[in-house]
C-alpha cells in the first residue's frame, strides 16, 4: 500500500504531466467518429479543435464533436505524430461504456481506437469467452492496420509504437499482446478447484440460469480428474503470444507494434505462469479490492505474481468490477448485474473522482511509455 505522501506525490506528478500534455496539444474538446475494417466497427476518440456537444446513443450520453477533424500534434511536440492507444472492451461490451477513459486519453493528446470485438460485443456475444479470447488480439492488430491506412489518420498518427488498454475480458487481449499465453486446461483446472470462490468468473453470465449453471458445474466437477498426462490434447493447446519464438531471449509478442499495456480488473487465472514471466514490455494494472466478478487473488494477483514487468498502477479496495465503466447508466447496470452470480452494481464508495484519478494515472502511464 502507498503512504499518503507517496499517493499525493504520484497524483501531483500525474496531474502535472496531464496539464503539460493538454496544454502542449492545445486540446479543446474530444472528437468521435467510426470507421470499419472488414465489417468490424472501430470507434475513434481523439483531440479536436471543434466544439463538442452532448450526443445520446440509447441510454448513453457523451460530450463529443461528431466526425470532427483530428487536431494534429503541435509542431513543438517531441513527436510529429500523435500516439495511438487501442481499447479492448469487456464481454458483450462496446465503445460507449469506456468513453470516459477514452476521452481522458484523448484530452491527454492520444488517438484512441475502440474495436467492437467480433462475436463478443453488445449486439452479438455468440462467441463470448474462450472463442473470442482467441481472436481478440487479431482484432487489435487489424485495428492498428485500419488506422495506418485511413486517409485522414495515416499521416497524423504513429502506428509503429502503440499502447493497448484492456478491461475484464479486454485484459486477455492486453496480456496476449504483451506476450502471455493461456490454455483451456488452466481454465478448467482453476474452476474445478476454485469454482465456489471464483464463481463470478467460472459461471460468468449465468445469473438466474439454473440449468446452465448445473451443466457448467458438472463439467468442472468432472475436470477435477484432469492432469497434464491425461487431459485431452485440445485442452492443452496454447493460445496467444508468439508461438514461433517462445524460447528464452525471444520476443513473445504476437504484434511488436504493441509497446505498453494497461489493464483494469483483468481476467488472469487462465494464463500460464511461465508465459507471464516472459513478458518484457511495461504492463500496468488498475485493481479493485471489492471485485466480485474476477476475484483479485485469482486474477490480478496471479498476473502480478508471475510477471516481473507488471506493476500495480493503482489499487482501489472499495471498487467493484463494473465501477471501471463510465458512463454506466443505471438501467444498463441493473440489466448486467442481473446476469452475474454475485451481482455487480456500482459501489457508492468508489466515487466519480476516484475513477477519474485512476483514469488520469492510466493516461500518465501512456504519456511516459509511448
Amino acid at each position: 500500500m502507498n503512504t499518503p505522501l507517496q499517493t499525493f506525490t504520484r497524483l501531483a506528478c500525474a496531474f502535472g504531466l496531464l496539464a503539460a500534455s493538454a496544454s502542449q496539444a492545445q486540446v479543446t474538446s474530444v472528437g468521435m467518429r467510426q470507421i470499419q475494417s472488414n465489417g468490424m466497427p472501430i470507434t475513434l476518440v481523439y483531440p479536436t479543435a471543434a466544439a463538442a456537444q452532448d450526443v445520446t446513443y440509447g441510454a448513453f450520453t457523451v460530450q463529443i464533436a461528431s466526425n470532427a477533424a483530428l487536431l494534429p500534434a503541435p509542431s513543438s511536440a517531441a513527436k510529429a505524430k500523435r500516439a495511438l492507444i487501442v481499447l479492448s472492451h469487456g464481454t458483450a461490451g462496446s465503445a460507449l461504456p469506456d468513453h470516459t477513459l477514452a476521452a481522458t486519453l484523448a484530452r491527454a493528446g492520444f488517438v484512441v481506437a475502440q474495436p467492437e470485438h467480433r462475436g463478443d460485443n453488445w449486439q452479438d456475444f455468440s462467441r463470448a469467452g474462450p472463442e473470442s479470447w482467441k481472436t481478440r488480439p487479431q482484432d487489435v492488430s487489424e485495428t492498428i492496420d485500419a488506422v495506418a491506412r485511413d486517409p485522414a489518420l495515416a499521416e497524423l498518427v504513429d502506428t509503429r509504437s502503440v499502447g493497448v488498454h484492456g478491461m475484464s475480458a479486454g485484459g486477455v487481449t492486453g496480456l496476449v499482446l504483451a506476450g502471455a499465453q493461456w490454455r483451456m486446461l488452466d481454465l478448467v483446472q482453476h474452476c474445478a478447484q476454485h469454482q465456489s470462490e471464483d464463481i463470478g468468473f467460472c459461471l460468468n453470465g449465468l445469473g438466474g440460469k439454473t440449468w446452465l449453471q448445473l451443466q457448467r458445474k458438472t463439467q468442472f466437477f468432472m475436470a477435477k480428474v484432469l492432469t497434464e498426462n491425461n487431459a485431452p490434447d485440445n485442452l492443452k493447446v496454447v493460445h496467444g503470444g508468439n508461438a514461433k519464438t517462445n524460447g528464452q531471449g525471444h520476443d513473445p509478442r504476437p504484434d511488436p507494434r504493441v509497446v505498453a499495456v494497461s489493464l483494469a480488473v483483468p481476467i488472469g487465472a487462465i494464463f500460464t505462469p511461465e508465459s507471464l514471466a516472459r513478458i518484457r514490455i511495461p504492463v500496468a494494472l488498475s485493481t479493485a479490492g471489492s471485485d466480485s466478478v474476477l476475484l483479485p487473488r485469482f486474477h490480478s494477483q496471479h498476473v502480478l505474481k508471475h510477471c516481473t514487468s507488471c506493476t500495480t498502477l493503482s489499487d482501489h479496495p472499495q471498487s467493484g468490477h463494473f465501477d471501471w465503466l463510465s458512463p454506466w447508466p443505471a438501467s444498463v447496470a441493473q440489466t448486467v448485474a442481473a446476469t452475474q452470480m454475485r451481482g455487480g452494481m456500482p459501489k457508492p464508495e468508489f466515487t466519480d473522482a476516484d475513477r477519474q484519478q485512476a483514469f488520469d494515472q492510466i493516461a500518465v502511464f501512456f504519456i511516459q511509455k509511448l
